[in-house]
């Protein structure tokens, strides 16, 4: 059906029209695909599958492969749509009423949290199912103590600067600076700073964190060329006010960290475990992340005393710790971390504990460099087989979002654990090395999903394979 606007060929389209679409199924990315009348595919945020709703094109051309559109208007609404938005600047409803785009951040705000579960499912299931060629059902948990709107549970935050010197954020694919007072999905201890008084002109970007457990929370600022640090300084000397805070800052083309106050990391407990992890490294960013993926994924590794494990894309090492208990001093742990950030903090958490090496670099690299049977061959065959005196017994890796990819599935085969843990931030690259694993004559013993972010598309998964 089209919209009150005139009837138009695809051709006079442009991305200021409004049309009236029934939503179509989840796609991967937090979208809806509907269809034009004329066939046209449109790629649709902030609706839910089945709903009829007018849509306003962001997007779209004669020449695009599809079109991308927000849900302004909801005429017949589905039963999992909430009465309220959980936050209004992402709210496309609301924003373009005033002509102006939702920021990201929080794109599922719209859906009641159960029925945010069941899309993140259906996205994980097809995932599996057309790149990996695995037919399962997914069940994605929700996590432990969880706010019942899904509020309250980042206890990390990046925020960009405006031209004023205000935080913000962006819309989706816009490099705009929406200015946000407050971000209720952070832990209350990141909204108590509130950054958004702060003139913070100078500064690139904004990054903040929050121990889960209480501790004082640190503030980063990557700065822009040219930046006035004194002027900087004293308007973060008003976060202190009243509070504990540290602040460190960085130039943009500085590898230097500068320490303004109090301490460049913040401290972490999990567990019977304490890491000190920067403001620039990686953690786990649900307040109860740490606690619930400290058990769950070496469990799923199943380590055993005087095993070799192998930790990759290890972090500030989360699961390092969980594995050094488990392999104990007759054991030990190779962790892997590319940031030089990062693996700093993981290298002075674990400076007590013998059986724990960390190395840094790009794991492809270092699996290359110490197990050189698993290098890439030069005809297309099967990888070497790495020798087996010097294989990991059990394998936990947790990539980025691109996964771990071609070269490092291979090596990992070559290597031949008897069982890896993968946990990942996209079912799209899961599926896809997943599916390289099976090819390769391994099989996925189970698959567990965690809504690790509520009220946004994202969602955390967890393979076990086995050879």
């Amino acid at each position: 059906m089209t919209s009150p606007h005139p009837p138009a060929t695809p051709d006079e389209h442009d991305e200021h029209d409004e049309l009236e679409l029934r939503l179509g199924p989840i796609a991967h990315g937090g979208h809806t695909v509907a269809r034009t009348g004329e066939g046209r595919v449109v790629f649709v945020r902030h609706g839910l599958p089945g709903e009829l709703v007018r849509v306003r094109l962001t997007e779209a051309g004669a020449e695009a492969r599809f079109w991308r559109g927000d849900v302004v208007a909801v005429l017949e609404a589905d039963p999992g749509r909430r009465d309220r938005h959980v936050w209004a600047p992402a709210d496309a409803l609301l924003t373009w009423r005033r002509g102006e785009p939702p920021v990201g951040g929080a794109e599922f705000g719209h859906a009641e949290l159960p029925a945010q579960r069941r899309l993140k499912a259906a996205v994980v299931a097809e995932q599996l199912s057309r790149l990996a060629g695995l037919e399962t059902v997914v069940e994605v948990e929700a996590m432990p103590g969880e706010d019942p709107l899904g509020l309250g549970w980042r206890t990390r935050a990046h925020f960009a600067v405006d031209a004023t010197g205000r935080i913000g954020m962006h819309p989706h694919r816009d490099a705009a600076v929406v200015p946000v007072e407050s971000f209720p999905l952070v832990v209350p201890a990141i909204d108590e700073l509130r950054l958004s008084a702060l003139d913070l002109r100078g500064a690139a970007r904004v990054d903040v964190a929050a121990p889960a457990g209480g501790g004082t929370p640190l503030v980063h600022l990557t700065l822009a060329a040219g930046a006035d640090r004194q002027r900087l300084r004293r308007e973060l000397d008003r976060l202190a006010a009243g509070r504990e805070v540290s602040v460190t800052a960085r130039a943009e083309d500085s590898r230097e960290l500068e320490t303004w106050s109090g301490r460049p990391a913040v401290v972490e407990h999990a567990g019977a475990h304490r890491w000190e992890v920067s403001a620039e490294g990686f953690w786990q960013i649900h307040r109860s992340a740490p606690g619930l993926l400290l058990e769950a994924v070496p469990a799923a590794a199943g380590a055993r005393p005087g095993e070799h494990a192998l930790d990759l894309y290890a972090g500030a090492g989360l699961f390092t710790a969980a594995l050094a208990d488990a392999v104990g001093p007759a054991g030990s742990v190779l962790a892997v971390e590319g940031s030089p950030v990062t693996s700093a903090d993981a290298r002075r958490t674990f400076t007590d504990r013998p059986q724990v090496r960390v190395e840094r670099g790009s794991v492809d690299k270092v699996a290359a460099r110490l197990w050189p049977g698993t290098a890439a061959p030069r005809r297309r065959r099967s990888p070497g087989r790495a020798r087996a005196a010097d294989r990991p017994d059990v394998v936990v890796l947790d990539p980025p979002r691109a996964g771990a990819g071609r070269v490092v599935v291979d090596q990992l085969v070559a290597l031949a654990p008897r069982r890896i843990a993968y946990l990942a931030c996209d079912p799209a690259t899961l599926a896809r090395d997943l599916g390289r694993f099976r090819r390769a004559g391994w099989r996925v013993r189970s698959v567990r999903a965690f809504d690790m972010y509520p009220n946004t598309h994202h969602v955390e998964t967890l393979a076990v394979l086995e050879p």
